[in-house]
């Protein structure tokens, strides 16, 4: 009987204290982190979100890059970061890839992190060099069984969203491709650009801009429903392929434990800036989609993101260590 009353008083103690902080939120400037380099989509949905928060909230959110090893080094920084709502994560489709591909990690994704909001999603797409003796994803598929382990695909490293999106394709094609890493997404692309590589799953934002020029061709892209700005190109589940659906994503998220009150607060003021019309426009600038998910929704997205890419990993025996 006395530990149910202890244990009902600190919830009381433990909520009393979360309003009260949340009260006073914030008293001091935020800390938005995006563990990559600036220029990146990523760093785009960081800075397209950062200040207009800062508006609402009555304090400066800075933009803070910390990139290395493939998003690990920012990523451990807020997990081991306090829990108090002024660390924050800008985290992306690696956040999912990571647990699936990694033996070891400093930080737990589903332990060491709670969720906020998806501020966006941008979608990919299948292009290929002009020279490539495909129209189609169907054609394409054909001409890797025709010539096993000859087509190559690039990205932006092991484990990027543009890597799983090619094993993907090999699973659900059935066929054998090269893995091309490079140093970033753009790399590969001039890659691609130049001939040295077959295709590319880039995000829309790089790939509408060559496809346009005439410099690439697009096959296919990996959305639910066809994009406006490349309306004629059908989507992988039209070309039948609908287990071939990597798109890039972009959430906030923070330490594990921060005060409910106060990631609640976050939630509905996220909501708010990406409802922004100004925001709306930027982000539909680049291709992208304007998500403005509960915590709740946020949280099960990244779980089944997880699930998803294990699988990939598995059935492409994938490891990054």
């Amino acid at each position: 009987m006395l530990r149910i009353i202890y244990k009902s008083l600190f919830l009381l103690i433990f909520l009393y204290i979360s309003q009260a902080w949340a009260a006073d939120y914030p008293v001091r400037p935020l800390r938005m982190v995006v563990a990559y380099a600036p220029g990146g989509t990523t760093d785009f949905a960081a800075r397209v979100t950062a200040p207009r928060l800062a508006e609402l909230l009555g304090q400066a959110v800075v933009v803070d890059n910390r990139p290395g090893a493939g998003s690990i080094i920012g990523t451990d920084l807020v997990a081991k970061g306090a829990p108090d709502g002024y660390t924050l994560l800008m985290a992306d489709t690696a956040f999912g890839i990571v647990p699936a591909i990694y033996g070891k990690l400093p930080f737990d994704v589903q332990k060491d992190f709670t969720t906020i909001s998806q501020v966006m999603s941008v979608a990919n797409a299948l292009v290929v060099h002009p020279a490539v003796a495909a129209r189609n994803m169907r054609e394409l598929v054909e001409l890797a069984k025709a010539k096993p382990g000859q087509l190559t695909f690039g990205s932006g490293g092991v484990g990027t969203p543009l890597h799983m999106a090619g094993e993907q394709m090999k699973v659900a094609a059935g066929i054998d491709m090269v893995h091309v890493p490079h140093k970033g997404a753009a790399p590969a692309m001039v890659s691609l650009v130049g001939g040295q590589i077959t295709l590319v799953f880039p995000t829309l934002t790089l790939a509408v801009p060559q496809v346009r020029s005439g410099k690439l061709r697009a096959l296919a892209v990996t959305s639910a429903k066809r994009v406006a700005s490349l309306p004629d190109i059908p989507t992988t589940a039209e070309a039948g392929f609908a287990s071939v659906n990597a798109t890039s994503w972009f959430g906030l998220v923070a330490p594990a434990k921060a005060p409910p009150a106060i990631l609640k607060r976050l939630s509905a003021e996220t909501a708010k800036v990406v409802a922004l019309a100004e925001v709306r426009e930027r982000i539909e600038a680049q291709h992208g989609e304007v998500i403005g998910s509960t915590p709740a929704d946020f949280s099960r997205f990244v779980s089944e993101e997880i699930a998803n890419w294990r699988k990939v990993a598995q059935a492409g025996r994938i490891k990054a260590d």
